[in-house]
């Protein structure tokens, strides 16, 4: 394949999975051990797919893709997808960085996991410092501590909320999003590449 036609599809390929993100991102749902306001959605397995397939880069830019396209239709002011922006980013770029220097099922894993953790304990400062924050122009910080309080009254602070809450979360979300990577990407794989072999 030239080097124009790999570029081709690799453009191509990076559409097709941030649109893919997008609609995703519209199977969100709740769950009873987080406020309300915090959705669970699997829109980052299709860019892992893409940081696996071309690269941490391409990852990054299925993640600002499906969020570019989501706010024409979001409520929180971009603040949002900001968020899942960044988080996304923080998740797969690690991971692309793994595999790109150990192509195999190990470096796989290796990435998706360092991914996880990176993502995880990198939320914590990123909510309470610039998220959540940007948050109090749509409710007041105090209207949203209350929330986790109503899970667990024992949270006294934000920063506490987030630690006990959003960083599991953040982990569990990603892990979940790596299982299901493993599954698909073999079969996935040579299309995306166009390669007979993954």
């Amino acid at each position: 394949m030239s080097q124009k036609m790999g570029r081709t599809r690799r453009l191509a390929g990076v559409a097709m999975l941030g649109a893919v993100g997008f609609i995703l991102m519209f199977f969100d749902f709740s769950i009873p051990i987080m406020p309300s306001f915090i959705k669970v959605d699997f829109s980052e397995l299709p860019a892992l797919l893409a940081s696996f397939a071309y690269g941490p880069i391409s990852g990054a830019a299925v993640c600002l893709i499906k969020n570019v396209l989501h706010l024409t239709v979001g409520r929180t002011g971009g603040v949002g997808e900001l968020s899942n922006f960044l988080l996304g980013c923080l998740y797969v770029v690690p991971a692309g960085l793994i595999y790109r220097r150990l192509r195999t099922r190990k470096g796989a894993l290796l990435g998706s996991l360092a991914g996880c953790v990176v993502s995880a304990a990198l939320s914590l400062p990123l909510n309470y410092f610039l998220i959540y924050p940007l948050y109090r122009k749509l409710l007041p910080i105090d209207a949203i501590l209350s929330m986790y309080q109503a899970i667990d009254p024992s949270c006294k602070t934000l920063f506490d909320a987030l630690l006990r809450f959003n960083v599991p979360f953040t982990f569990a979300k990603e892990l979940i999003v790596c299982a299901i990577t493993f599954l698909i990407y073999k079969k996935l794989s040579p299309m995306l590449r166009g390669r007979k072999n993954a």
